[in-house]
């Protein structure tokens, strides 16, 4: 019989919970009245479930903290120079490969912007110097910024098929310090290489069609020069984002649409990791640094997100 009061106990102690934490009506008896209550008799209430269930239920936190917890995921990614230099220099090495190639390129853009701003509003030619000088420096902005995505997207995007053997064991690395994966899927080398292709595929169009975005809105004067690169940096950041977590989402066995959905659960932390790292690229050779960190980063930025997706509904 003490037994089964002691039961019943337990569950109205639950029930009171649940409203508490629900959200009962000004009227609903809390736990503490309940478990006052003269006409309960034997059925009192242990300490302990006072203790536990009178703890108020958890919230998400703010937009900004979720960012700045992005941001840590790649400063926890960059104290791996320090505890794991070697394996870390390893990755360095491509990066080092893919940034030469790319400084070049970024150098023969830069010489030709005018004459591609100039051809890109040949309309322009009989106004005024004064308006014509602004509309082709907001043109020469967006151009310069659609570009700048494109080399960020596809730099990250041959860093990683280059390096893959040894950013999969940055990747692999990371993982067994926090304990690992459970049942890791392990494609045959073909099929996974033409799913990687296929998803980069994906996202490459998406990254030029963002791009074309960027070049179209910069002929809006003043609208361009500020939103131009404001936009570029978040879809930047979400594009990286998706990049850098390819190892850990790969290894769970997860498709591009998959993997979108899961950094959709928590966009804030995505872009905390992936903007801080669009905008590190633009330091010269910062990406030679950098890339075996956030990949380090992504790695476990995967790990919170698959949690996230089987927990809780895509949210901003």
């Amino acid at each position: 019989m003490i037994d089964s009061r002691g039961r019943l106990a337990q569950l109205v102690a639950r029930f009171v919970h649940t409203e508490e934490v629900i959200g009962s009506s000004p009227v609903s008896p809390t736990l503490r009245q309940v478990r006052d209550h003269p006409d309960l008799g034997p059925f009192a209430f242990p300490a302990v479930y006072d203790e536990r269930m009178t703890q108020p239920a958890l919230r998400r936190p703010r937009f900004p903290a979720r960012f700045f917890g992005g941001v840590r995921l790649l400063g926890a990614g960059l104290r791996m120079w320090i505890t794991d230099p070697r394996i870390m220099l390893l990755g360095a090495i491509p990066a080092l490969i893919v940034t030469a190639v790319y400084v070049g390129g970024i150098v023969l853009l830069a010489g030709h912007l005018d004459g591609l701003a100039a051809a890109a509003t040949p309309f322009a030619d009989g106004w005024d110097e004064g308006t014509r000088t602004v509309v082709r420096a907001a043109v020469t902005l967006a151009i310069l910024a659609a570009a700048l995505l494109i080399f960020v997207y596809t730099f990250t995007t041959v860093t990683l098929a280059i390096g893959s053997p040894f950013y999969e064991r940055i990747s692999r690395k990371v993982e067994d310090r926090l304990g690992g994966i459970d049942s890791p899927v392990e494609l045959p080398f073909w099929k996974g290489l033409g799913r990687g292709i296929l998803d980069g595929l994906r996202v490459l169009v998406t990254t030029l069609g963002v791009a074309l975005v960027l070049l179209v809105t910069g002929f809006i004067p003043v609208v361009g020069q500020t939103l131009v690169p404001v936009l570029g940096a978040v879809a930047g950041g979400w594009l990286l984002a998706l990049e850098l977590s390819a190892f850990a989402f790969e290894a769970r066995g997860y498709t591009g649409t998959a993997k979108r959905r899961a950094l959709s659960t928590d966009r804030a932390t995505t872009l905390g990791l992936g903007i801080p790292t669009y905008l590190l690229f633009f330091i010269p050779l910062a990406a030679v640094v950098v890339m075996p960190a956030a990949v380090a980063g992504g790695t476990m930025l995967a790990r919170r997100s698959v949690v996230g997706a089987a927990t809780t509904t895509p949210a901003g």
